[in-house]
C-alpha cells in the first residue's frame, strides 16, 4: 500500500464518518404498520438528512417491527402509549440507549390524510432540532 493509498483510504472513512452523523435514522412504529407509521415514512423520506423506515408490532403487520430495525434507528417513534408498552415488553434488550417517544396520535385516520400529514409534522419537526 502507497503513502496515496493509505490518504485515500482514511479520506474514505472520514467521508463514512461524517455521512453517519449527517443522517438521522427515524422508525416509526404503530401495530399493522397500514396508516400511521407509513404516512409517516413517506413524509419524513421526503427530508434531506433523515433516512427513514417503519413497522407495526403486531404479527399480521404489513412489516412487522424487528430487532434489526430497532437497532438500526437513532429514534423510536410510537403512535400510542399501547405501542410503547408493547415495544418495551417484547424489544427490552435492544432498546438500551434507544430514544423512545410516543407521539399521541390515535388509530383514526386513513394513510396519507391531510390532517395526520400535518399533524406528524407538528410533532416530530421541533423534536429534530434541525428542521
Amino acid at each position: 500500500m502507497t503513502l496515496h493509498d493509505d490518504v485515500r483510504s482514511h479520506q474514505h472513512l472520514m467521508v463514512l464518518y461524517f455521512a453517519k452523523l449527517l443522517f438521522m435514522k427515524l422508525l416509526f412504529v404503530c401495530s399493522q404498520n397500514r396508516l400511521r407509521s407509513p404516512t409517516a415514512e413517506a413524509v419524513f423520506s421526503e427530508y434531506e438528512g433523515l433516512e427513514v423506515d417503519s413497522a407495526g408490532l403486531d404479527r399480521e403487520a404489513e412489516i412487522p417491527l424487528s430487532t434489526e430495525a430497532i437497532q438500526w434507528a437513532d429514534i423510536i417513534f410510537v403512535m400510542e402509549k399501547t405501542h410503547r408498552s408493547k415495544l418495551s415488553k417484547k424489544f427490552q434488550p435492544w432498546l438500551k440507549n434507544k430514544r423512545v417517544i410516543c407521539l399521541d396520535i390515535p388509530d383514526e385516520f386513513e394513510y396519507m390524510e391531510p390532517s395526520l400529514v400535518e399533524l406528524l409534522k407538528k410533532k416530530v419537526l421541533p423534536l429534530l432540532g434541525t428542521f
